[in-house]
């Protein structure tokens, strides 16, 4: 019966340890007059910056249609960081000691695939708010 005990240890630290990874959040495509809008998402930032992103996105966001005007708002309590990863390469945003915690990456969005990811400059992990808002 110790046997059992054992060996139950490693799926159930495993199991543990996947989910609080956490999956990225794969949202069906987005058209040009998707609703609602502001899309809003929260989740918990990794404890990393730009230039070193986790293995998994925070989220998964299908564009279905080019949008001439699309922005990506991250709000957290720490220094955000905010890494898109698209199909023409990827976009870095970082919060400074002056902007209380939002960022902001807006602009022109090609139709396509893009993986978010949601960390913090000085490595902690803190709750977050992601929008994504559309104009016409």
């Amino acid at each position: 019966m110790k046997r059992f005990k054992d060996w139950m240890v490693i799926p159930t630290a495993l199991a543990m340890l996947l989910t609080s990874v956490g999956v990225a959040r794969t949202q069906t495509p987005l058209t040009a007059n998707f609703q609602p809008n502001p899309l809003e998402f929260t989740g918990t930032s990794a404890s990393k910056a730009c230039s070193n992103s986790g293995a998994t996105p925070n989220h998964v966001i299908n564009l279905s249609d080019d949008f001439s005007y699309l922005r990506f708002s991250v709000q957290s309590a720490g220094q955000p960081t905010l890494l898109i990863e698209g199909p023409n390469g990827s976009s870095c945003v970082q919060a400074d000691n002056l902007s209380g915690g939002k960022i902001e990456a807006p602009g022109y969005w090609e139709k396509g695939s893009y993986r978010v990811y949601v960390g913090d400059r000085a490595g902690g992990q803190n709750s977050y708010t992601l929008r994504i808002t559309r104009t016409r």
